[in-house]
């Protein structure tokens, strides 16, 4: 149970159970604590995060593959090493397009992600 992991100081990759976020996403919450959180995104070419917001400020690492962010009015391509920061409130969303791995760290925590 991902609760479970709250505040660990050790959470291993093998025990984590990935679920779906999407069309060829795949969510992983790593660890995190009363105040921030580290989640892999592992997308499929052609996938997509869609367009949304919300009330955390969210820092972006591409892990590996490339990718079409659109962060406020603002659209880039990135890839591997490359990082974004995304306000709170600030639209945001991208398309992949060549699979890859997202590492995201959002502060407060994404509660609706320990369901």
């Amino acid at each position: 149970m991902t609760k479970d992991r709250k505040n660990q100081q050790w959470v291993f990759y093998s025990d984590i159970e990935g679920t779906d976020a999407g069309p060829g996403v795949v969510r992983k919450v790593l660890a995190y604590s009363d105040t921030v959180m580290c989640v892999e995104n592992s997308f499929e070419t052609g996938a997509v995060g869609a367009i949304h917001s919300h009330p955390h400020t969210q820092i972006t690492y591409v892990a590996s593959g490339r990718f079409r962010f659109t962060i406020g009015e603002e659209v880039r391509e990135v890839g591997k090493g490359d990082s974004l920061c995304k306000r709170d409130g600030v639209k945001h969303g991208c398309l992949c397009l060549e699979k890859g791995v997202l590492v995201d760290f959002f502060t407060p925590v994404r509660e609706d992600f320990l369901t």
